[in-house]
């Protein structure tokens, strides 16, 4: 789908904030309630726009200790791959998941309460994966930036 100029201010509103009538992103874009609520049905209908989220704070939910864990398979066959990917998007503390290039095979981001919940995690649950070779985790200090907005 090919997106102009309207469809584009429309999904920066709806980025910022998804709750916003088609009435108030109707008057910040200069086109018609109706206009909007088609432009974003479409653009639903495309793919564009995958889904509506609620984002949580991760300190009032106590889950605000971030690590970044690198994974190194011990083989990168198909079967190997297939498993694991399988097997980690299962685990509730892991909230992202990519298959990366370098030294390591994935990141995955794990969000858990602090240093002893995430010690859990990998001795009850990442460690016992088939498959892995090695783990490095990174903890993170603190946020420079966080988005979920996609420039356009």
């Amino acid at each position: 789908m090919k997106l102009d100029d309207f469809d584009r201010h429309i999904l920066k509103h709806l980025q910022q904030d998804s709750k916003k009538t088609n009435k108030e992103i109707s008057n910040e874009v200069g086109l018609s309630v109706t206009a909007v609520y088609e432009r974003i049905r479409k653009m639903e209908r495309e793919g564009v726009i995958s889904k509506y989220v609620a984002i949580l704070n991760p300190e009032k939910i106590e889950r605000n200790f971030m690590v970044l864990c690198q994974i190194k398979l011990l083989q990168h066959t198909r079967e190997y791959l297939t498993r694991f990917e399988k097997e980690v998007t299962g685990l509730p503390e892991v909230t992202e998941v990519f298959h990366v290039s370098g030294d390591y095979d994935y990141i995955l981001k794990v969000l858990v309460k602090d240093m002893e919940a995430y010690r859990e995690f990998m001795v009850t649950k990442l460690t016992t994966l088939k498959h892995i070779g090695s783990t490095k985790s990174s903890f993170t200090i603190g946020k420079v930036k966080q988005t979920t907005a996609v420039n356009l």
